[in-house]
């Protein structure tokens, strides 16, 4: 059965953060509250946690997942970004923004897209995943908690452990975060490409 961990929405229990990033490195997947929705989470390095958290969302290897990041820096240390997208990303980030960039070759193949070899990437404003990834000090590989068969993603923690009790690990609640996913910015041609419009403005990037 999942773990069940409340935490303060706004300053989280750096016990409580210590205790998911350990269950993170022992191969669980979790679920966590973001500036968007409540998301899955696993270790980016961990191949079964990757296969579990597909299964989760039943996605395959042609649905991008998502880094989130603490900074550009992380983000740079990954992907591909050229002085106009740095530029881009830093004036909107922190924030409900997910780019999709190139990858570097460090990264694994099995969490990029089969196809383009491209990643999702992120700069979470919520101090819950800013708090976890203080503590685990690389990036969190994640996707959205949007589950088959449903319309919108789950915003209430007790639900979400209600039905995922036994395929994840973990369950961060700290209270509601809204059922708005990000909006999701392509990179990786010569002008952005709006690809989904949620949660972050794309006025910037319709110009």
């Amino acid at each position: 059965m999942a773990q069940f961990f409340s935490v303060h929405p706004d300053n989280p229990q750096r016990r409580l953060l210590r205790e998911a990033v350990a269950i993170l490195r022992r191969g669980g997947v979790i679920v966590y509250p973001t500036d968007s929705l409540y998301a899955l989470g696993c270790h980016l390095g961990d191949k079964a946690a990757v296969e579990r958290m597909r299964r989760v969302r039943d996605i395959d290897e042609r649905h991008h997942l998502t880094m989130m990041c603490r900074d550009l820096a992380e983000i740079g240390s990954l992907a591909r970004v050229d002085n106009q997208n740095y530029r881009l990303i830093k004036a909107c980030t922190p924030g409900s923004y997910t780019f999709i960039l190139q990858a570097n070759r460090e990264l694994p193949r099995r969490i990029l897209h089969s196809n383009r070899k491209t990643i999702g990437v992120r700069i979470p404003d919520h101090p819950v995943v800013r708090g976890l990834l203080d503590e685990m000090q690389e990036p969190l590989l994640s996707t959205s908690l949007l589950l088959p068969g449903d319309a919108q993603p789950m915003n209430d923690a007790v639900e979400i452990r209600q039905r995922l009790e036994h395929a994840v690990d973990l369950v961060i609640d700290a209270g509601s975060c809204g059922v708005e996913p990000t909006s999701v910015i392509d990179l990786t041609g010569p002008a952005p490409v709006v690809l989904r419009r949620g949660r972050g403005d794309v006025a910037a990037f319709l110009e």
